[in-house]
């Protein structure tokens, strides 16, 4: 069965292009503007939440450490996603952490303003929920991938995944080993292997930090288990 991309996707950004222009500019008046620095944590596992936060310009990563002290990362969010609103709605602790990948800024709306903006803009709690629900479907799509899927079907979903991501940036895949690794669920021996052996066969191009998607169509056959 060929992989459907769209169902990997958390569509966060959603959320505010859901909104008509003056509802935008509300939601965006009742936030402040923070630059959170490469690998500064947005928040972290365990901690109380205070508000939720709009990407503006930038990527974070969401990610839980395991018992062994290794880090599963399950999503890496982009400028226009709205994160951190699930703990606050549901009033809990944060399950996850998210660290920042890059410099980015990032508005936060404090817990008082985000209730606030929830009776003004009435169907946004609708959107909230909405968005939660497709969430939960990503995540079990996740979890399946990394639970039943061979590594090598693994590396390719997920190449094509990010390239979508960096599209902004001609497609190319601007992560950390160590990050890509913990993504795809291997130790990052393993992943150097394997990204040896794409770039071998022409699906990708790797100079220094960079990953370079060439043959797409390929990946996607991979990502299907279609090897033939």
């Amino acid at each position: 069965m060929k992989v459907d991309i769209k169902k990997f996707d958390f569509e966060s950004n959603r959320i505010l292009s859901s909104l008509s222009k003056s509802e935008q500019e509300l939601f965006i008046a009742h936030g402040d503007t923070l630059i959170f620095k490469r690998n500064k944590l947005v928040f972290y596992e365990g901690g109380i939440p205070t508000g939720d936060f709009l990407i503006e310009n930038g990527r974070a990563k969401i990610y839980k450490t395991g018992l062994d002290g290794k880090d599963q990362i399950f999503y890496i969010y982009k400028t226009g996603d709205l994160l951190g609103y699930h703990a606050l709605l549901c009033n809990e602790h944060y399950e996850d952490s998210c660290e920042a990948l890059e410099d980015c800024k990032i508005l936060f709306i404090s817990k008082s303003n985000f209730k606030s903006l929830i009776k003004k803009i009435p169907h946004l709690s609708q959107l909230l929920i909405q968005n939660m629900s497709h969430e939960f479907g990503v995540l079990v799509n996740t979890i399946t991938i990394l639970a039943q899927k061979p590594l090598r079907e693994r590396l390719a979903l997920y190449l094509l995944i990010l390239n979508k991501k960096y599209v902004e940036q001609g497609g190319d895949i601007m992560l950390p080993r160590e990050d890509l690794a913990n993504i795809i669920g291997t130790a990052r021996e393993s992943l150097g292997r394997l990204l040896k052996e794409f770039k071998e066969e022409k699906l990708i191009e790797v100079d220094n930090k960079i990953i370079r998607v060439n043959n797409h169509d390929k990946l996607l056959k991979i990502a299907s288990s279609v090897y033939h």
